[in-house]
């Protein structure tokens, strides 16, 4: 049984020592991040550590909304961004256990826009040079990020400017709902052939929309009925309701010359309305209950209070490196941007897998696995320690501190059993 069922339950903790923390320790925690608001570098944060199921740190500092001097609390909700992607995988793997679909399938099997892409060779945005798909984009590159899709605010590649003068920068073409944002994505060339490279992408977004064919559903109604009432996220959605706004976070950025937070109500005001495409790869919000119920499913290996999403074989497939040659990020991948250090760290179904700690020099345990979101946010199950840990914040973007790192460091020099 969960002890989070609600927000109420982050005001109390167990004993950490029973746990197998030092008490002291775990107060550095908080010390180390408490600066970073008090050096107005972040408007606030809540940290929750669990061990064995048992919620053993649960703590808030700073402000939800600095201007308005609303502090920061046990139910605030947060833009998650990037932290949908699991969840979205989740979902797919809930559809591929019923024998919806294989992962080797071919993309275009079920979304047909993506029969005909090609592939960047050479020229320029004007007059670009590309050469026909020789391997199928499959259901397993999406999910691994090997696809060959971008992201427009990579800025390193021509590919990535045809993404922002489609429109997909930091969102979608305006007014398009998934299909119609999907297909005109499919008509863009892909970065590389299927499967020879990582980069981080919209591949994700393009996961969601098959679950959308494949479920004749919405995607907020699969996410809805497949993972959030099993798991009782009652507050988790493509937007934040009308009755939930005065707890919707803030989101800031920092400044270019002091780094000091500024505040950014363009880009934040957009979570408190339905979004027209539904992405599965950056659109919801979510509160510190909601999403440590869902990360709790994964380290309890697809269970929670007596319901199972998934089979503790399907997880453990989820959070096995599926990098060919068990290469790491920096070995496979596009070293630019992802919410995740590169060195020593492979990549699973939607998840980042730790494959050898020493070499990405952050503490940590083979096989730990999680995710992060744009606005800083992040989340981390450790099966072998049987820890989870979830960090919550507003800054984007999420490179602009090493609050990851940092926090990893020191939850695990907390560990003392």
């Amino acid at each position: 049984m969960s002890p989070i069922s609600s927000s109420s339950d982050l005001a109390s903790t167990v004993d950490p020592a029973a746990a197998g923390f030092d008490p002291d320790r775990l107060t550095r925690i908080d010390r180390h991040f408490q600066r970073y608001v008090d050096d107005g570098l972040l408007p606030g944060w809540h940290i929750a550590v669990m061990r064995h199921g048992e919620l053993v740190h649960s703590s808030t500092s700073g402000h939800r909304d600095v201007e308005a001097g609303l502090p920061v609390t046990h139910d605030t909700v947060w833009r998650i961004y990037s932290m949908t992607k699991p969840i979205t995988v989740a979902a797919a793997m809930m559809l591929w256990e019923e024998g919806a679909f294989e992962l080797n399938d071919p993309v275009a099997k079920y979304l047909p826009a993506f029969g005909e892409q090609r592939v960047w060779r050479t020229g320029s945005v004007t007059a670009p040079v590309t050469d026909p798909v020789t391997e199928k984009m499959r259901i397993w590159h999406l999910m691994t990020h090997t696809s060959g899709l971008t992201y427009g605010f990579m800025w390193a590649h021509p590919v990535d400017e045809l993404y922002r003068r489609a429109g997909y920068e930091w969102g979608t073409p305006s007014g398009d709902d998934l299909a119609t944002t999907i297909d005109r994505l499919a008509t863009l060339p892909l970065l590389f052939q299927p499967g020879t490279e990582w980069n981080y992408s919209m591949a994700t977004d393009v996961l969601g929309r098959l679950l959308e064919v494949l479920t004749g559903q919405p995607l907020d109604e699969v996410l809805r009925t497949r993972v959030f009432e099993p798991l009782g996220m009652s507050e988790t959605g493509f937007s934040a309701p009308e009755s939930a706004h005065d707890r919707l976070a803030a989101l800031y950025g920092p400044h270019p010359g002091t780094k000091k937070i500024v505040r950014l109500d363009s880009s934040g005001e957009a979570a408190k309305h339905p979004p027209a495409a539904l992405l599965g790869g950056g659109g919801l919000v979510s509160t510190a209950a909601d999403y440590l119920r869902f990360a709790e499913m994964l380290r309890r290996g697809g269970e929670c209070d007596g319901g199972r999403l998934l089979s503790s074989r399907t997880v453990e497939y989820m959070a096995s490196n599926h990098l060919p040659g068990n290469a790491d990020l920096t070995a496979y991948g596009r070293p630019l941007f992802a919410e995740t250090t590169f060195d020593g760290v492979g990549f699973g179904l939607g998840v980042s897998v730790t494959i050898d700690p020493v070499t990405a020099k952050v503490p940590g345990s083979v096989g730990d696995h999680g995710w992060g979101g744009a606005a800083s946010t992040n989340y981390w199950v450790d099966p072998a320690e049987d820890l989870t840990v979830l960090f919550l914040t507003q800054l984007l973007p999420s490179s602009t501190h090493p609050v990851r790192s940092q926090l990893k460091q020191l939850v695990h020099q907390a560990l003392v059993d």
